[in-house]
């Protein structure tokens, strides 16, 4: 790596494997199968710099595994390939410009979602976007992985979200697509190509998007009981013409854990004026009431907020090194079937108006409950693709699933992002 270190900035930093924090080597380890562990982690301090150490791995034939602060790095494929180098954006984290009136961000790829969002909540606006691991998850991360939650229902997903973006090709130049504006002229969209990627076409630098000012008021119901009465209600809520910015089904262990109620759950968040607020609340809970469900009510802002960290992090993040979380996606009128088979054993929540969720089997490994669930998915045209798992359940299982006919031309686009596949090596769907 005498070349590496020769061409590298003077500020860019460089830490080798047995430098590295015990937390980042269980994470590779878990990610990366191969007979050799990478030799050096990577922070550049400026996509120009970043840019240079991509060139040099080209040049060299380097395998580069792009990363933000590592909180989803065992996310995607098993890595087979022997991988050189770890390059994180984390020290891109610059705020380039915030156009307040024109509700718009621009950022780095490094730039942390908390931080992020206190900044913006200073002009009283924010970016609705809920991942897993909201304290460590960067802006870059975010958009390569694709990660969203509740708030999907609202305000949709990343790729929604995205105007622009710049990226280090895997050559090494730096490319841009996009603009700072809500409308852009017609042409490809990079910026849904890029959304869900894995970091297998390009490393993300910069990032625009579009904000939303921060709701004056907020209110939380919860529906609790039996399967039917949840289905009607999910149905019923679907098509009222009411606007919640977050819904989801909850699973019968997720309900319990929480001490929410008995059986299955529904959750539904409205923010906007208060009189709003509190007549869309009200018709739902009333929905709730005639179906026989029990309603509990979230006003205080405290209880709301955490109820909601409680919900995100019960079902994204595995209690145990030996657990699954998976996201998963169905027809909205088969979910509650779905959660329904979780019963005593996952955690499970599915949004209402999408059949987009998450889930995590919290005990031993049940891989026919894995089975199962994707079948299950697949016939109600769904997917489960599995997050987090020990690497072993990966290759028994295979993360993605993916069983439609693009596979030909994802490995197409792959090859003229990245001709020489040092990007992410099977990280991908089908081991792209």
């Amino acid at each position: 790596m005498s070349e590496l270190e020769r061409l590298l900035p003077s500020d860019c930093q460089l830490v080798n494997w047995e430098s590295l924090e015990p937390e980042w080597q269980k994470q590779i380890n878990r990610t990366i199968i191969a007979p050799t562990l990478p030799g050096y982690l990577v922070y550049p301090p400026t996509q120009e710099a970043l840019g240079t150490v991509i060139e040099a791995a080209a040049n060299h034939g380097w395998k580069v595994l792009p990363c933000g602060r590592g909180s989803k790095l065992s996310w995607g494929g098993i890595i087979e390939d022997p991988i050189h180098l770890l390059v994180s954006t984390a020290r891109l984290n610059r705020v380039v410009e915030h156009a307040v009136g024109d509700l718009t961000v621009t950022v780095e790829g490094g730039v942390k979602l908390a931080d992020l969002q206190q900044t913006l909540s200073q002009y009283g606006q924010f970016l609705p976007l809920d991942p897993a691991y909201p304290e460590f998850a960067t802006i870059g991360g975010i958009v390569a992985t694709g990660d969203t939650g509740s708030w999907r229902v609202g305000y949709g997903g990343v790729r929604d979200l995205v105007l622009g973006l710049s990226f280090v090709r895997a050559d090494g130049k730096i490319a841009k697509a996009g603009g700072r504006v809500v409308k852009n002229v017609a042409g490809y969209d990079i910026m849904k190509l890029f959304t869900g990627s894995y970091g297998t076409l390009g490393i993300i630098t910069q990032v625009t998007f579009r904000l939303y000012p921060l709701p004056s008021t907020s209110k939380t119901v919860v529906l609790t009981g039996d399967k039917e009465g949840i289905a009607s209600l999910r149905h019923t809520l679907v098509t009222s013409g009411l606007t919640p910015t977050a819904g989801n089904i909850l699973s019968p262990k997720l309900v319990q854990k929480l001490s929410l109620g008995e059986g299955m759950g529904l959750v539904v968040r409205f923010q906007s004026i208060p009189a709003s607020v509190k007549e869309q609340g009200a018709k739902v809970a009333s929905f709730g009431q005639e179906l026989g469900l029990k309603a509990s009510l979230y006003e205080d802002k405290e209880l709301e907020t955490k109820l909601w960290q409680d919900l995100a992090r019960s079902c994204r993040i595995p209690a145990s090194e030996t657990a699954i979380s998976c996201n998963i996606g169905i027809l909205p009128s088969a979910a509650v079937t779905l959660l329904g088979q979780l019963d005593t054993r996952g955690l499970g929540i599915i949004g209402v108006n999408n059949g987009l969720g998450q889930f995590t089997l919290e005990e031993e490994i049940y891989k026919e409950d894995i089975k199962a669930m994707r079948s299950l998915c697949e016939a109600h045209r769904g997917f489960l693709t599995i997050l987090e798992a020990p690497p072993a359940i990966k290759q028994e299982l295979e993360p993605w699933g993916y069983r439609g006919n693009a596979l030909a031309l994802m490995s197409r686009i792959k090859e003229q992002f990245d001709p020489k596949q040092i990007l992410s090596p099977g990280r991908f769907v089908g081991a792209i």
